[in-house]
């Protein structure tokens, strides 16, 4: 797939063979990989796509940053590796406003949506990114020993053993020298970018409400998404329906499982 704001290649991960076409979205430092274990459970009976959006992963890094142009980049990738057919699209946080924002600009790609624990408004301060930022610029990579060295760097900004695991995947070495895999300078940078929300639906864009169904599902221990952001919600996506998953917080995905799945599946017809 090509077609980042960079114009470089998207890197992404097909499983199963037929069935509709899922796409899943990743959120802020992830990857594509981070859906694989959901993906091949929904390969069975769905052509899965697991995306690296652009400047994460492999995929290519750029020199901006907005919601617009990484819908654009994506809706031009689908568009020519699925013959236009539609996707169902599935996005946690950072990558569901990618997924809202898709569905509004390229309508005719998005069989339907799924946003997962997001809004179409401004994130809150982001001050646990911009700690996990600035601990991610600590790790020295010039005379970094050993990946241990570099996880006790980043201990005192990211205390929670998760989340700094979940960093640490973008840590890789090549040959001699150790690298970021996402683009950490314009990510770091970008953060209120990435916390904001454009008007799709003014100059330049004009975007139209996505008619399609969508699916909102937020976890019960967030704050991500709270009543005040409904009218927002279905100005943009009127044929909304809300779900909200108990024992779970902005990682719904990951700390409820199977629920999610199951919910995943029922909404998804899979």
């Amino acid at each position: 797939m090509s077609g980042s704001p960079a114009d470089g290649p998207l890197h992404t991960t097909a499983l199963g063979d037929a069935g509709p076409r899922v796409l899943f979205l990743h959120g802020l430092f992830g990857q594509g990989k981070n859906w694989t274990t959901l993906g091949r459970s929904l390969s069975a009976s769905a052509r899965v796509t697991l995306l690296d959006l652009p400047d994460h992963g492999r995929s290519a890094w750029s020199d901006q940053l907005s919601y617009p142009a990484m819908a654009e980049a994506i809706g031009d990738a689908l568009a020519t590796a699925g013959g236009g057919e539609p996707y169902a699209v599935v996005g946690h946080s950072m990558g569901g406003k990618v997924a809202m924002a898709l569905a509004l600009l390229r309508p005719d790609l998005v069989d339907r949506l799924v946003v997962v624990d997001v809004a179409p408004v401004p994130t809150g301060p982001m001050s646990s990114f911009g700690t996990y930022v600035e601990g991610l610029r600590a790790v020295d990579l010039e005379h970094l020993p050993d990946r241990a060295s570099a996880e006790a760097t980043l201990e005192p900004y990211v205390p929670d053993p998760v989340v700094r695991s979940f960093l640490l995947q973008n840590l890789r070495r090549d040959g001699d020298r150790w690298r970021w895999q996402m683009n950490l300078r314009l990510l770091g940078d970008e953060l209120a970018a990435i916390a904001d929300w454009p008007d799709l639906r003014g100059d330049p864009w004009r975007a139209a409400p996505y008619p399609g169904p969508v699916l909102w599902v937020g976890g019960s221990a967030s704050s991500y998404i709270r009543p005040e952001h409904g009218p927002a919600m279905r100005a943009l996506f009127p044929r909304v329906q809300s779900v909200t998953v108990k024992g779970a917080g902005h990682w719904v995905h990951a700390d409820q499982p199977a629920v999610f799945e199951a919910v995943l599946r029922r909404f998804l017809h899979l």
